[in-house]
């Protein structure tokens, strides 16, 4: 009976990791592609619209973390030479300057969508004619913040730890982490809370100018004012969409981190889930992006 109660944990997690291993082969090449198509104007020459900018960025972001997502389990799954201690740190911190990207790069898209979508705004007639500059620099302040943010993480990990017990091998390819305090994961916590926060308000807001884009229409007889509300409508659609799957991933993402640390007594598969999660938006972003228009996988908003 214990035997049959093994094997079965060991194929639920098998499942769980090719499962998690599906995810970040068919998450990186969709990005590649996402941020190829979005950066081609530029190589070409042509001017590139800032919305465009965005998702180059939001792509870029989402390649790292799924390549260097969780590097201690593909090495247990398909094993390779022992990771050092220069690995392990280089490839958490990547992962994390990635991940806090995406997060800004998500809040700056919702952020202009609202901008864009806003009649008359202060904000637009600031952004009129100076959009692809300004959208620039706010990019690469988002890597920037990003990589000042986390600059303390290599300190923080290390190698495996060489054990005694020359049984368990799993511990041989497995990154640790010390010494991250309460304090240092509250602060973590605020930042994910001011860009989430930031995020909502701006969905908020666009559903409300949503409503009022669709009762104007009805008072709207010309067809090409009819075409762009469609347009400007389709396009919030689309990034509300995103929001909604980033934060919902997010939500469960922190609820399975919750129950992981407060059983001692964790279960593998919960372990895995988590990091189911925590790929989730990077696989289904770009495809959510790509679906919506199957003619043109990124003219969403880029009327903008």
């Amino acid at each position: 009976m214990l035997s049959q109660n093994k094997s079965v944990k060991t194929t639920v997690e098998v499942a769980l990791q090719i499962l998690l291993l599906c995810q970040v082969g068919v998450g990186t090449v969709v990005n590649i592609f996402l941020f190829v198509h979005n950066l081609s104007p530029f190589l070409n020459g042509s001017q590139q619209r800032p919305i465009k900018v965005i998702l180059a960025n939001l792509a870029l972001g989402n390649t790292l973390i799924l390549l260097f997502a969780f590097p201690n389990n593909i090495r247990v799954f398909i094993p390779r030479e022992f990771p050092t201690d220069l690995k392990c740190k280089l490839g958490y911190f990547i992962w994390l300057v990635a991940r806090s990207t995406n997060m800004c790069s998500t809040c700056s898209l919702s952020t202009y969508q609202l901008v864009t979508l806003a009649p008359g705004t202060w904000g637009r007639v600031m952004l009129h004619g100076r959009a692809p500059k300004f959208v620039r620099y706010t990019c690469y302040s988002c890597w920037l913040f990003s990589v000042l943010n986390n600059a303390h993480i290599p300190m923080k990990v290390s190698g495996p730890q060489k054990t005694h017990n020359d049984t368990n091998t799993k511990s041989k390819w497995v990154c640790s982490t010390t010494g991250f305090s309460i304090g240092m994961r509250i602060l973590s916590f605020a930042h994910d809370a001011v860009f989430i926060s930031i995020i909502i308000w701006s969905s908020v807001s666009m559903v409300i100018l949503l409503n009022r884009h669709h009762q104007r229409l009805q008072h709207i007889q010309s067809p090409n004012q009819k075409l762009r509300f469609h347009a400007e409508t389709r396009a919030a659609h689309t990034i509300l969409m995103l929001v909604v799957t980033f934060v919902t991933c997010y939500l469960l993402d922190c609820i399975c981190t919750s129950l992981h640390i407060s059983f001692v007594d964790s279960r593998v598969w919960l372990r895995r889930v988590k990091e189911i999660l925590a790929v989730s938006f990077p696989t289904f972003s770009p495809l959510l992006l790509i679906f919506r228009d199957p003619k043109d996988p990124c003219s969403l908003p880029f009327s903008c």
